[in-house]
């Protein structure tokens, strides 16, 4: 099914409105040119009856009466009607205009028509009955007609002539009052859709732009500013809070994660709390047999090594279950991988394995926004991680760079190693609690890492290493969470 924009849609509506003015101002004109073709109509009757007046008073059948007084009175009934009697020999006998409103009584043959009226009177006596001639100009309709008047003389003919004003009058004006309704209509329907579609498509844009902007988090929804238009801002107002209850529950996913964690977590923890315990007790059972100060000295610092060996696994825990506050600020990365790295470089060497840092290509006057400490923590965890699991003569390497991924800028940082690699078996669940393939290891490094990661609103996870062996774990941060 096609669909088409609210835009389209106005548009073909300022369309149709234009079409429909256009008929109307067609339909106007055609009105218009009728009511002209009546005036012209009615002036030609007039004309005609005003010589046929004439030619009555003339002829004697209303009575005989002198020439310029039967001219007078064939069209003192005519208003605007002017006329007269004309021979070929002499031209205008006689002349009258009763019906004349100006300031006296006209009495002259107008000069600028008294050729086309020896025209018509001519052409009157040339086909012998009455003639009528039309000559329109910009405002006005000129009828005259000529009719022949053998009562006066064998070369006269009775003459009358009326004026029809087409671009004056009630027509005329009711012409202009609609082409001046149609024309305010047109612009005005024009201005008033440009305006909303200009404003409208702008509120849009700019909801757009902010669905677009990078967030804190990939889930959540940005909190969108009111627009000013009533139904835009119903649709803002269900955005943000729908974005609300998203990102309550994705705390509250988070929170029951965590909780879920710690659940399948109490079974591994008894068993690496009972481990610690049992020696402990051993080692005391044996200093209160033996009686020997020297061996219930040492007994009691393996004791405080199995202490402190709980004592870290449940800080740890803690750490895991516990919600994170971040206290994000401006944080200058390739310092502080220098410093973690230095931290580790004394074990490393312990063990033959080089550590190597690579922060080439960040920005050096933009920072992202972290909580330093956190981000210290996760890499400890990190670089611990690959030195315990690289041989003699590896590699740890920490590789920092700034990438763009959907529209926001990230920090990745990548911590490889060459050692054996994470077993395929442990690869889907590698970041949970206990999950480790050291013996000796309590599996909540990773743990930790990931949650650090996602109090921060990124992720960590493990990626692949082309062409090389060993392991390598990715931790992307938003670079400046909005």
């Amino acid at each position: 099914m096609t669909t088409y924009s609210l835009r389209a849609r106005l548009l073909a509506l300022w369309i149709m409105l234009l079409a429909s003015c256009a008929a109307t101002a067609y339909l106007l004109f055609g009105l218009y040119t009728q009511s002209t073709a009546v005036q012209v109509a009615e002036a030609e009757v007039a004309a005609t009856r005003g010589c046929r007046n004439i030619i009555d008073r003339m002829s004697g059948q209303r009575g005989r009466a002198a020439p310029e007084q039967a001219t007078a009175l064939a069209l003192a009934a005519l208003p605007g009607v002017e006329g007269g009697i004309w021979t070929a020999s002499s031209g205008s006998v006689f002349y009258a205009f009763p019906t004349y409103e100006g300031t006296g009584p006209k009495t002259d043959i107008p000069a600028a028509e008294r050729s086309i009226i020896a025209e018509v009177n001519a052409e009157a006596l040339r086909v012998e009955h009455a003639v009528t001639l039309r000559r329109p100009s910009r405002t006005q309709v000129l009828v005259l007609q000529g009719c022949p008047l053998r009562a006066y003389a064998g070369d006269a003919t009775a003459w009358t002539m009326i004026r029809a004003h087409v671009n004056e009058g009630p027509a005329y004006s009711r012409l202009l009052a609609g082409y001046g309704f149609l024309a305010t209509t047109v612009v005005g329907s024009a201005l008033f859709l440009g305006r909303f579609l200009i404003l409208f498509s702008r509120r849009i844009a700019r909801l757009e732009a902010a669905l677009a902007a990078p967030v804190v988090a990939r889930e959540d929804l940005p909190l969108l500013l009111p627009t000013g238009e009533r139904e835009l801002d119903r649709l803002v107002d269900a955005l943000n809070a729908a974005g609300g209850r998203s990102r309550a529950a994705h705390e509250r996913a988070m929170a029951a994660e965590r909780l879920a964690a710690v659940g399948r977590l109490a079974a591994n923890l008894a068993h690496e709390v009972r481990n610690p315990i049992a020696a402990m007790r051993l080692k005391a059972e044996n200093a209160l047999v033996s009686g020997d100060p020297d061996r219930a000295a040492t007994a009691l610092r393996a004791v405080l090594g199995q202490i402190a060996r709980v004592d870290a696994l449940l800080r740890d825990l803690l750490n895991l279950t516990q919600p994170r506050s971040i206290a994000r600020s401006p944080t200058p990365v390739a310092p502080l991988v220098e410093e973690c790295a230095r931290f580790h470089e004394d074990l490393a060497a312990s063990k033959d394995v080089a550590l190597e840092t690579a922060s080439a290509g960040l920005p050096p006057d933009d920072h992202p926004h972290l909580d330093r400490a956190q981000i210290v923590r996760a890499l400890d965890n990190l670089i611990l991680n690959g030195i315990q699991h690289c041989a003699p003569g590896g590699r740890v390497r920490v590789a920092t760079r700034q990438i763009a991924s959907e529209g926001a800028m990230w920090l990745a940082i990548t911590v490889s190693d060459t050692g054996p690699g994470v077993p395929p078996e442990l690869r889907d669940r590698i970041f949970e609690p206990f999950a480790t393939a050291r013996p000796e290891g309590t599996g909540l490094g990773l743990a930790i890492v990931r949650e650090i990661a996602r109090a921060h609103r990124g992720e960590a996870r493990l990626v692949s290493q082309e062409g090389e062996g060993g392991a390598a774990f990715l931790l992307e941060l938003p670079w400046r969470p909005s």
